[in-house]
């Protein structure tokens, strides 16, 4: 893997009394595939929140390329090229997927200067993400797995340097999820773009990432391979509340 692109140091979150996040630390290097795995209510939606700038964190920083992001506004956060999609698929209704996409497009990092261009792009994401001959319907009349798909082009369509996945598979069935794995490694190993995920289905995590990092109760309690993660007892006493493995 190459450089740290995306990192965290004592990221602290409350919500009142409740602290959402305890000294998170992390990085994210270029071209890999990270996982970020915990029970509901771990923190990981909230860690998403501080990076891409919709919280701002009470103590800690977070830093995009060597530069200090904490408490940006979400769109300056999105055109330096950290962009995300979100656990509740939302799509713009009345608009047809390709102008979904074609929105993105004129927002994002190095956005389009022509709107002719812009719909250029938007099919050809449209293309990677498999929707191409979805792209006259409209967003709203569209399956469950292809507003899945539709929001990972719009999220693709701002340009990212880094894309920030929420529970990209959840609800999906097992071809579904099998499809969305292979896309996820195709934007990494065929558009070159780092990927931070949070995923609660394990067979997807196991599949697609290079490195997991978990979360209990707003605090990091295990990082590493796959393999090792998921043998881990602290990550089976989390999940399961047993010492059984995951």
């Amino acid at each position: 893997m190459g450089s740290v692109v995306l990192s965290g140091q004592g990221v602290t979150k409350f919500f009142g009394g409740l602290r959402a996040l305890n000294e998170v630390t992390f990085d994210v290097k270029q071209g890999e595939i990270l996982a970020l795995i915990g029970p509901n209510g771990a923190g990981k939606t909230t860690l998403f929140n501080v990076i891409t700038g919709f919280y701002k964190p009470d103590r800690g920083a977070v830093k995009f390329e060597g530069k200090n992001i904490t408490g940006l506004r979400p769109h300056t956060i999105c055109r330096l090229g950290v962009v995300r999609t979100f656990q509740l698929t939302k799509t713009f209704s009345g608009l047809s997927a390709l102008e979904n996409v074609f929105v993105g497009n004129l927002y994002g990092r190095d956005h389009s200067s022509s709107v002719k261009r812009a719909r250029e792009r938007a099919f050809e994401i449209l293309k990677i993400t498999g929707l191409a001959e979805k792209a006259d319907l409209p967003a709203e009349k569209l399956t469950l797995a292809d507003r899945r798909r539709l929001g990972l082009a719009r999220a693709l369509a701002a340009n990212p340097k880094i894309l920030l996945l929420d529970e990209i598979v959840a609800g999906l069935n097992p071809t579904e999820a099998s499809e969305s794995n292979a896309l996820i490694k195709r934007i990494r190993d065929e558009l070159k773009i780092t990927v931070f995920v949070i995923e609660h289905v394990m067979k997807t995590v196991m599949e697609i990432s290079d490195r997991i990092i978990v979360l209990h109760h707003g605090e990091k309690i295990a990082e590493g391979e796959p393999k090792d993660v998921v043998s881990d007892i602290r990550v089976a006493e989390a999940y399961l509340g047993t010492t059984t493995r995951v």
